[in-house]
């Protein structure tokens, strides 16, 4: 009767371990992307381009930049964060959680005024907003879009007279249900946020250039748990989004 060596058996083993570790692909990781709400729809498809790649799956978490920086602040595990703000940028900078180097400005975008579907109401200028009783806006303390819409009514001298009027509402999507469900007579919303949304219509188109300079930027955290973070925020400034972002109405900013 034949005996088999212990030894031979240990290294069948070893052989077939190996051998089992190469067939398994490496797991995907997910690198977290913290990104301002207005960005949601675009920044989805781009996921799942960059999804298909094969290499880290991007998970988003959208809200409020405001708010979002004060998570990451508090030790929130994001790895990337893609602001509508630059200041929410310098606050995480400030507090050696983004590297200046790795910063870049990408995007922008216009405001406008939106009111309900059926709503009569017509906008030719500014002033004409002085017939709303009730004016949604993202919280214009904190909040990105709500800060710009509050400064271009600043500057159109309508601020003082609206202000008793306005409706606050915690990110700039939240602005737009509140129109879409006749909550509130009109919006200050992002020309990027008014085109998805069926339920209203655009009443009033602030030019870029007669509005204020808004920015989206983007940045890999110091300390990003998910080792792709890097390559995946190239991923979103970079060329195969570019297409992606312009077609949801953003404007693309020089590199």
């Amino acid at each position: 009767m034949s005996m088999r060596h212990p030894c031979g058996s240990r290294a069948t083993g070893v052989v077939l371990a190996a051998l089992l570790t190469l067939a398994v692909p490496a797991r995907a990781a997910d690198v977290l992307v913290f990104a301002a709400a207005s960005l949601t729809d675009a920044l989805e498809e781009i996921g799942r381009v960059y999804d298909a790649r094969g290499a880290d799956r991007l998970r988003f978490d959208f809200g409020a930049s405001s708010d979002l920086a004060r998570q990451i602040a508090a030790g929130a595990p994001a790895d990337v964060f893609f602001s509508a703000d630059p200041a929410r940028l310098d606050e995480l900078e400030h507090a050696g959680l983004v590297a200046p180097a790795e910063r870049r400005n990408v995007l922008s975008n216009t405001l406008v005024v939106v009111v309900p579907r059926a709503s009569k109401a017509v906008f030719t200028v500014a002033r004409d907003l002085l017939i709303v009783d009730r004016l949604a806006l993202a919280d214009p303390e904190t909040v990105p879009a709500g800060i710009y819409a509050r400064q271009w009514l600043e500057e159109a001298g309508l601020w003082t007279p609206l202000q008793a009027r306005v409706v606050p509402t915690l990110d700039v999507r939240a602005t737009l249900a509140a129109v879409a469900g006749e909550h509130a007579d009109a919006g200050i919303v992002y020309r990027t946020d008014a085109a998805i949304e069926p339920r209203v219509r655009t009443a009033l188109a602030v030019p870029r250039q007669q509005g204020p300079v808004i920015v989206y930027a983007l940045a890999p955290l110091v300390g990003a748990k998910a080792g792709g973070a890097r390559a995946a925020a190239a991923f979103l400034a970079g060329a195969e989004a570019r297409p992606i972002y312009e077609r949801y109405g953003f404007v693309v900013l020089p590199e």
